[in-house]
């Protein structure tokens, strides 16, 4: 147990410095440690929601948080989130979505370049509701499916069509996550029995302080020995390593 609590605590922190949770990261280490695939969508929300917390509350203090750009990708994310979490999936079809799911985060972080603030371009409110609407429906499904909570995917696409400043588009990711990883959670919650979740959780629980140091160290205090392009860089590599793995078991086992 104690790698896999050093594990996450180095997750929280290298994600955390970058703006975001760290469910995918998450996810890919508890499915290759044969953590029952049942609890690890509960798990990374749960890590989510503890890292992404403390992110929002300083973007929102610091004035980054918009409600014009939030809200259009989370009306319909955040239900669509529930419904991913309660839909019921085996394990080989879990594997697979996953796999998929992690392979496109790895390209995901490596396409997300900051915008420069002269850079953005106007949009109007009805392209942005119609753009919120369609891309927060199909990741706040997708987030609450899998345990993640799809601000690795919004802040490339907010990124590459320009919408807002480097740091308003790291707030939209982050209460992104916060909403979805909460409201997929309780989705995820109402699959499993109580005596299950007793009896099984808890041999997790250590995980849920390791991330809450990490995700401080992260944001906090910085992560300063690499640059974030660096940390992207890394735990891209990792994070398509380990999709390609659980691919590959998806496929040999089929």
């Amino acid at each position: 147990m104690l790698p896999l609590v050093a594990s996450f605590l180095i997750i929280a922190a290298l994600y955390a410095s970058v703006g975001f949770g760290g469910g995918s990261s998450y996810t890919a280490v508890l499915m290759i440690t044969d953590t029952d695939f049942r609890l690890v969508p509960v798990i990374s929300l749960i890590c989510n929601l503890i890292v992404v917390s403390g992110g929002t509350l300083h973007f929102a203090r610091a004035g980054l948080l918009r409600a014009n750009i939030v809200l259009p990708f989370t009306v319909l994310s955040v239900p669509m989130a529930w419904l991913g979490g309660i839909t019921p999936i085996d394990k080989g079809s879990f594997t697979l979505v996953l796999s998929l799911v992690l392979l496109g985060s790895a390209g995901a972080m490596l396409v997300n370049r900051p915008v420069d603030p002269i850079e953005t371009r106007s949009v109007s409110a009805k392209q942005l509701w119609m753009l919120g609407l369609t891309a927060g429906g199909a990741l706040g499904y997708i987030a609450g499916l899998v345990g993640i909570g799809g601000g690795i995917f919004l802040a490339p696409a907010l990124h590459l069509v320009r919408l807002a400043p480097a740091g308003v588009i790291a707030a939209a990711a982050s209460f992104f996550i916060l909403v979805n990883s909460c409201a997929g959670l309780i989705g995820q919650w109402s699959k499993l029995g109580p005596l299950e979740i007793r009896s099984d959780l808890n041999a997790y629980l250590w995980l849920f302080p390791a991330v809450l140091i990490g995700g401080q160290l992260g944001s906090r205090a910085g992560i300063r020995v690499f640059s974030p392009r660096t940390i992207r860089q890394l735990t891209a590599a990792l994070v398509f390593i380990v999709g390609g793995r659980l691919l590959f078991r998806w496929y040999t086992s089929a």
